[in-house]
């Protein structure tokens, strides 16, 4: 298996440009959130008041640095990426697989904790992740669930789903509150109506996954929070990563576990 700067070694040659899921086991992968300086204290406070979708694993010191001190060894967050996302007014304008081009000294860099991480805690617990057996993006969707606002950000949750049994359900739940730093316990089980969801077959974001009978959706927090976020606040320009393109850290996972 390719240890983490292998992996981000093969993004930056261009030797790797699909999503990272199921790289680098063990290891913490990131969701991105770059911003102008005169943006990211409000994101920091933004981040800080809702930790399940928005958790954060490290800010870059200090504006213009492309790493992040700890993270990842020999980080260039803009090559390192397999896809990024860039926005402009809040309007997605490009998606591309290097942002050496848009790169500007008063970029701060975010990286905030991924399912990735609890995904693998609870294949190792013998639980299947359907979105891993069908090897598609994980299913991702609107909701109507409040974000506390920080300024000028403000907006609803976006949630990650995975079917399970209401029992693997409830295991789920309990495996993942064990991690915190990477959105923790389950926001929501069973109707998807009553966040908002209106049809669990067709996700806003990711691919769809199949639900058997028998089975509820669970819904996780999710890391796409922030990009909803920064569509309403509509900052004169960010970026982020795209969906399921994360940054493979160095950090075990392990270290982000409270018990």
């Amino acid at each position: 298996m390719q240890s983490p700067k292998e992996i981000r070694l093969a993004i930056r040659n261009g030797a790797h440009n699909t999503n990272t899921s199921g790289l680098a086991g063990g290891f913490v992968q990131a969701n991105l959130a770059i911003l102008p300086a005169d943006w990211a204290a409000e994101f920091l406070l933004f981040c800080q008041l809702n930790p399940k979708p928005c958790p954060l694993v490290g800010v870059a010191a200090n504006p213009g640095d492309i790493a992040i001190e700890g993270l990842a060894a020999g980080m260039d967050i803009r090559t390192d990426v397999p896809k990024y996302r860039i926005f402009e007014q809040g309007q997605l304008v490009n998606e591309v697989e290097d942002i050496r081009d848009y790169w500007r000294d008063d970029l701060v860099t975010f990286a905030l904790g991924c399912s990735f991480s609890f995904e693998e805690a609870l294949l190792a617990d013998g639980l299947e992740i359907r979105n891993v057996t069908e090897g598609v993006n994980v299913p991702m969707f609107r909701t109507n669930l409040a974000c506390k606002p920080a300024g000028r950000f403000s907006g609803n949750m976006v949630v990650s789903m995975r079917p399970m049994k209401p029992a693997d359900a409830i295991r789920a739940i309990q495996i993942c509150s064990r991690f915190p730093s990477v959105h923790g316990a389950p926001v929501h089980f069973g109707d998807p109506a009553a966040i908002g969801i209106d049809d669990i077959h067709t996700p806003d974001f990711g691919d769809a996954v199949s639900i058997r009978e028998g089975e509820v959706p669970v819904f996780w927090a999710c890391g796409v929070t922030p990009q909803v976020v920064l569509e309403q606040a509509r900052p004169p320009f960010c970026i982020t990563h795209s969906p399921g393109h994360m940054l493979v850290t160095d950090l075990p996972n392990s270290k982000l576990s409270v018990f």
